[in-house]
């Protein structure tokens, strides 16, 4: 029996990339410090925010809104309401939703949900049959648009999202592999490189921790979760970079942590050289949201899959 390194109890994980095993009560005592570490260090959340956590019922949403309403939900002056897109994927999202809805319900947390469909006048399912296009093309950049322009509606001053170390790696390599330098900067666990009212302040509390553990800690904590993987997830780059570097963990145990330590030591300097050569961020005359360019990605999307 692998015991926990701290106390000799029954271990519920064997950390290979430090050599470490930990019982559930420091395990998850370990994952909440670290993700504290994270909120504090990062000045994530800030006296008087009121925070939209962006909950799709998976894994790493559910405990991002867990976790905020632990650490912060008998602040008076912290307020957390929760938001779902509903893109319209058949035998897939209808139970997420219903997940999320009672893990709210259970929290006392405020619950609101937004559609493809009421927003857009379509579902994923049917802009990809009609488009015969990937999915995550579109999906991708309609979701952002409706999270911050919902949760700035609703008042929010920040936006959590559930993205854990895995998501941020890679993101940094897929903007490496596109060349895409302006996302490759706005990552972080409070990426915001630009101050403007329109935008609502994106932060990440799970990023420094890995994919394995947020599933293993809403497990032994009793978290329901949507498990089902979305059906369109294959059909995307990120699915072949999460393989790699999964491969590349299970051989060279740390290379995940590494990379994030290595990025976030040269963002400084990516940030100050790149970052007023991304464009000059205006108002889309279409949608009246926030843009660099003349008509934004989610007007010229819609554009295209108009009857």
């Amino acid at each position: 029996m692998i015991t926990c390194y701290k106390c000799g109890n029954r271990a519920v994980i064997y950390r290979k990339y430090e050599g470490r095993a930990w019982c559930k009560k420091h395990f998850s005592e370990q994952l909440e410090s670290k993700v504290k570490k994270t909120i504090r260090d990062e000045k994530l959340i800030e006296k008087n925010d009121k925070i939209c956590v962006a909950l799709s019922g998976g894994k790493d949403s559910s405990l991002t809104l867990y976790l905020l309403h632990k650490f912060f939900g008998k602040r008076p002056d912290i307020e957390i309401f929760a938001l779902t897109v509903d893109e319209g994927i058949s035998g897939y999202r209808k139970e997420s939703i219903k997940i999320a809805e009672k893990l709210c319900k259970k929290l006392g947390v405020e619950h609101h949900v937004v559609s493809f469909k009421e927003e857009f006048g379509k579902t994923l399912d049917e802009i990809v049959e009609k488009k015969k296009a990937r999915a995550c093309t579109y999906c991708g950049v309609l979701r952002r648009y409706l999270l911050n322009k919902k949760s700035r509606e609703f008042g929010a001053t920040k936006l959590a999202v559930g993205h854990n170390l895995d998501d941020e790696i890679q993101s940094i390599f897929i903007n490496y592999l596109k060349g895409d330098i302006n996302r490759l900067i706005r990552l972080g666990a409070k990426p915001a490189i630009i101050s403007k009212k329109e935008f609502v302040v994106r932060i990440k509390p799970l990023r420094n921790i890995p994919e394995k553990e947020t599933t293993l800690y809403c497990l032994l904590n009793g978290i329901q979760v949507h498990r089902s993987v979305c059906p369109y997830s294959h059909d995307s780059v990120r699915f072949d970079v999460r393989n790699f570097l999964n491969q590349m963990e299970e051989k060279y145990p740390g290379t995940k942590y590494n990379v994030i330590k290595f990025y976030d030591t040269l963002k400084p300097a990516l940030v100050k050289h790149f970052k007023d050569k991304g464009g000059k961020v205006r108002i889309c005359p279409r949608c009246g949201e926030p843009t660099s360019r003349d008509i934004c990605k989610t007007c010229e999307l819609l554009d295209s899959i108009k009857d």
